[in-house]
């Protein structure tokens, strides 16, 4: 992570940005919303205020969910080429310089951000229907309160699992795979015959990340009452949603990708030395559409790339 020190930098220019941008444009909304109210009675008044901080916040959130692509393009995919060149004891070059050639690799391997978010798609669907195994086996144990036990389980690793999909995104990069949809099936064919420990690891890191989170949140309350008392009447529940939205800038901003960082290494140090099972890839073709999807993409990828060549030559 240090070593990545640019991009880390980078991730917290953005993160805080955005928490910045979700508390002044949900203020500026709520004093609009505010002085608008200054037209009817209290009750009113206060209606307006919060719908005005809705909206403001709705906002930002709209912004947010738009730039996701970019996002990722350009900044969670960069910064996994650059934690797989430093696995690798790849040479790499530093300050800026590093941001450049990482995402230099990116866009070697990824031609558009379209292309890189259809991938990510596709491939949390598999990963969700590796999860669904775990709810199999825990059906036929004979174990009183199972349901219930599954329910929370299967909800609990389905957030492990988002971590998992930037895994599988690297193991392109770390092949120099040149197509990116065939690079993703075989990675997930080696994730599916090693899914025990790896999500193992998971869950772990998710206890981890999370745990952290929840401890920030409760850190980030007291400037949070300081920052909600600027809102027009007080607003005190603003503290509560400042609070979270100031723990999770600093979740996206550095334990994400200090999780991402420490399943890497978890995920190349068990698949080394395998090769895809083809039972493994027979199964999830036939537990998965979006498997079976990316085989399809994979083929149309290899054909033009085939055609390509063809006419250079």
């Amino acid at each position: 992570m240090v070593q990545t020190m640019p991009f880390v930098l980078l991730r917290m220019a953005i993160y805080f940005g955005a928490a910045l941008a979700y508390v002044l444009i949900t203020g500026t909304g709520a004093g609009i919303g505010w002085g608008i109210g200054a037209l009817g009675d209290d009750g009113f008044r206060g209606s307006a205020t919060f719908f005005g901080g809705v909206i403001g916040f709705g906002l930002v959130a709209f912004v947010m969910y738009w730039l996701r692509e970019y996002i990722l393009y350009m900044v969670k995919a960069g910064h996994i080429a650059v934690m797989v060149e430093l696995i690798d004891n790849r040479p790499m070059p530093e300050g800026r310089g590093q941001i450049g050639h990482a995402q230099a690799m990116v866009k070697e391997r990824f031609a558009e951000a379209s292309v890189l978010f259809a991938i990510d798609q596709l491939v949390k669907g598999v990963l969700r229907a590796i999860t669904g195994l775990i709810r199999g086996v825990f059906t036929i144990l004979p174990i009183p309160g199972a349901r219930q036990l599954i329910g929370i389980l299967h909800a609990f690793l389905k957030v492990a699992v988002g971590f998992i999909d930037e895994v599988i995104l690297a193991y392109g990069m770390r092949t120099r795979a040149t197509n990116p949809w065939q690079s993703a099936r075989t990675a997930l064919v080696l994730y599916g015959q090693n899914y025990a420990p790896m999500l193992k690891n998971a869950a772990w890191i998710t206890i981890f990340v999370y745990g952290l989170t929840i401890i920030l949140f409760f850190i980030m309350l007291a400037p949070a009452a300081l920052i909600a008392n600027i809102f027009p009447n007080g607003m005190s529940a603003m503290g509560v949603i400042v609070a979270i939205i100031l723990a999770w800038s600093v979740k996206a901003a550095l334990l994400e990708p200090l999780a991402v960082a420490c399943l890497l290494q978890a995920y190349f140090r068990t698949i080394e030395g395998q090769t895809p099972n083809p039972e493994w890839e027979d199964k999830l073709e036939g537990m998965s559409s979006k498997f079976r999807k990316l085989k399809d993409r994979a083929m149309s990828a290899g054909q033009q790339d085939g055609t390509a060549k063809d006419a250079a030559s």
